[in-house]
């Protein structure tokens, strides 16, 4: 990513009118199918959120809320991870992949957030990815539902897999896909338009069996739907 004046923020690329006209179809169009397009990890914090964003890398939204009431009923605070330790927090999510590295991502950002931010998350995109565990994606996963702040799209595998079938990207790198997204897409849609491509990533757009030939939006922007029809 190019940065101009920090790592938030970046050189865009340029997109015609006609272009941006298309994405604010798609976003329209999207927004008609899922109105209730959201965040599907449960949490009722901002410190909640951010575990609960780190624990679902390489795992699924379901597995994390079902180990995440008993582990949030376990330790209620940022304080009460930092007083424990990776071993005592491995329990509450040893059904969830990777769990030993996660106890520990988990322990080591909310002792950071409780030693550098009075116990509280931040909400800027540069201390947030001061925390261990904290990428960019996730970083705009807390900033987006957590704070309402649009700092960038969270691109997991769905929104880019459908970024590139609906013609919004030539780009296999999470990094360029989101630079094209937020171009293309209004800064305020950018939280609510990777709900809304997730979405339909989980309900019809799948990596395998996807309905391309049943959905209205697969049909009128997906290219594979379109070759799918042609042959």
């Amino acid at each position: 990513m190019t940065s101009s004046t920090s790592k938030t923020q970046f050189k865009l690329p340029r997109k015609t009118a006609a272009q941006k006209a298309r994405a604010r179809r798609i976003f329209k169009d999207l927004l008609k199918h899922y109105p209730d397009a959201h965040c599907e990890l449960d949490y009722t914090m901002p410190h909640e959120l951010l575990i609960a964003t780190i624990l679902s890398a390489q795992a699924t939204d379901v597995g994390v809320n079902k180990a995440t009431p008993k582990l949030f009923r376990a330790f209620p605070t940022p304080a009460d991870y930092a007083k424990s330790t990776p071993q005592e927090i491995e329990p509450y999510i040893s059904s969830i992949g990777l769990f030993r590295s996660k106890a520990k991502s988990v322990h080591a950002a909310m002792t950071r957030i409780v030693e550098h931010y009075d116990g509280c998350v931040p909400n800027t995109m540069e201390d947030l990815l001061t925390l261990r565990g904290v990428a960019r994606k996730t970083a705009n996963v807390v900033l987006g539902n957590a704070f309402g702040i649009n700092m960038g799209v969270v691109v997991d595998t769905h929104v880019m897999r459908i970024s590139q079938r609906f013609k919004l990207t030539k780009h296999t790198d999470a990094k360029k896909i989101e630079l094209d997204l937020m171009a293309l897409f209004a800064r305020p849609n950018w939280m609510m338009l990777s709900h809304l491509l997730i979405f339909h990533g989980r309900r019809a757009c799948k990596a395998r069996g996807g309905l391309c030939h049943e959905h209205p939006l697969c049909r009128k922007y997906c290219t594979n739907a379109k070759a799918a029809s042609a042959t």
